[in-house]
């Protein structure tokens, strides 16, 4: 890595950088840092916190574990160590990220902000700003995700409520609202365990369902669903999976309209297919429910003072509020000049063709299909980097004037 620094104090640090830059430390990232290496490829990774997977660190619940089996979660190139359960747990799924890490050598760059980036005709680099450095490079890797910031709606009257507010980023665990009577909202796996885990504290939990929601059992005849869900579909059509998928979960879960949980008309592979939005694997909430411990409610139709008035005329109080709500890509607020993202900041371009873009921009981790899909986009990435690397000639060639490109290139601000 080359650097500079200009006359004008006004302009950061600024370095060539011959490697290609990927945004982002978390899974994503790591996972095409690896695949890179072992093309012989070295990265600079820019991590805007100060450690790898931030959202599994620093926004996580303490019992998360992963929803589907390791052998569906493994990174590229490096399995799960063969004692860890089958489905690891929160810190389980950590250690194995930091172990990854140190196994590939990746250091990234941490407290690195990213600011801006764009790509620059003029020069042909990607121009990559954070607070105090600028990155230049031929390539150009989003590995940000699809889950970089929370979504807080917004939801009438929610400012003048007395009690606590927050959102599943902030929550740890159901300690702190013992005794509370809680209003979750959002029934997604993320809404339905916190429930759980609320009703655990001796919490009273109310679960709001504003849409249509699939629930299906973690595992079938002792095989995850979500397995045997792949398998099926090596042999059937979709459609055929799916209703095969509904009727074991009518008999293992029962009729879950009479929950007030109410099935979109698509089956749940095809829904998550066309809308991205995962079934609901239960892990004990639904018995929670049937029990009456966690309270089915409809959309909210505004926040009180002390509680809600709900669509169906209902009013309730409450102690605290969570936000059930989820998260979006960050990309728009920061990826300048490019239109290979949507406004909601995911790749126009369907799966299996959203990882390249143009002027040597790639993106991996925005598959809506969670870690397969990131370990199938990191490989073609660095397949695709591979072919065109020649770091010794890329690397003597750049002429004297080619720098000075470089440099005056810092005084065009995006």
């Amino acid at each position: 890595m080359g650097s500079c620094k200009e006359k004008e104090e006004s302009t950061p640090m600024c370095a060539w950088v011959q490697e290609p830059i990927i945004i982002g430390a978390g899974p994503s990232g790591l996972a095409v840092s690896a695949c890179l290496s072992e093309h012989g490829i070295p990265s600079v990774i820019l991590e805007r916190s100060n450690c790898i997977a931030s959202l599994w660190q620093q926004r996580t619940y303490d019992r998360l574990k992963l929803h589907l089996p390791k052998r569906f979660c493994a990174l590229p190139l490096l399995g799960f160590p063969l004692n860890f359960p089958k489905y690891p747990t929160k810190e389980q799924f950590i250690s194995y990220m930091e172990d990854y890490a140190t196994h590939f050598s990746i250091k990234p760059k941490f407290n690195q902000n990213v600011q801006s980036a764009k790509f620059d005709s003029s020069c042909g680099y990607w121009r990559v700003k954070t607070l105090d450095m600028e990155y230049n490079s031929r390539w150009l890797i989003v590995a940000t995700g699809e889950n970089a910031e929370p979504i807080i709606p917004e939801i009438v009257g929610i400012e003048r409520f007395d009690g606590r507010v927050v959102h599943t980023s902030e929550y740890r665990s159901g300690s702190y609202f013992k005794n509370h009577k809680v209003l979750v909202i959002g029934c997604g796996n993320s809404g339905m365990e916190i429930s759980l885990d609320l009703c655990r504290h001796k919490a009273v939990p109310h679960l709001v369902v504003r849409n249509t929601v699939h629930v299906l059992p973690r595992e079938m005849f002792g095989i995850s669903s979500f397995g045997l869900a792949m398998a099926l579909l090596k042999l059937f059509p979709l459609s055929v999976v799916d209703k095969f998928l509904l009727l074991m979960s009518y008999f293992t879960l029962g009729n879950t309209e009479k929950l007030g949980l109410h099935r979109p008309k698509t089956g749940p592979m095809e829904h998550k297919n066309v809308t991205g939005k995962t079934p609901v694997l239960d892990v004990g909430a639904l018995s929670k429910i049937k029990s009456g411990k966690i309270k089915v409610m409809v959309g909210v139709k505004e926040i009180t003072t002390n509680g809600a008035k709900f669509m169906d005329g209902q009013e309730k109080e409450f102690d605290s509020i969570i936000l059930a709500t989820g998260y979006k890509s960050n990309v728009p607020s920061w990826l300048k000049g490019c239109d290979f993202f949507t406004k909601d900041g995911m790749p126009r371009t369907p799966f299996p063709n959203g990882w390249k873009g143009e002027n040597g921009l790639y993106t991996v981790g925005f598959t809506r299909r969670g870690l397969l899909g990131t370990a199938s986009d990191a490989n073609k990435i660095a397949k695709d980097i591979a072919d065109q690397w020649r770091p010794s000639e890329d690397w003597k060639s750049i002429s004297n004037s080619q720098v000075i490109l470089l440099k005056n290139c810092n005084k065009n601000k995006f």
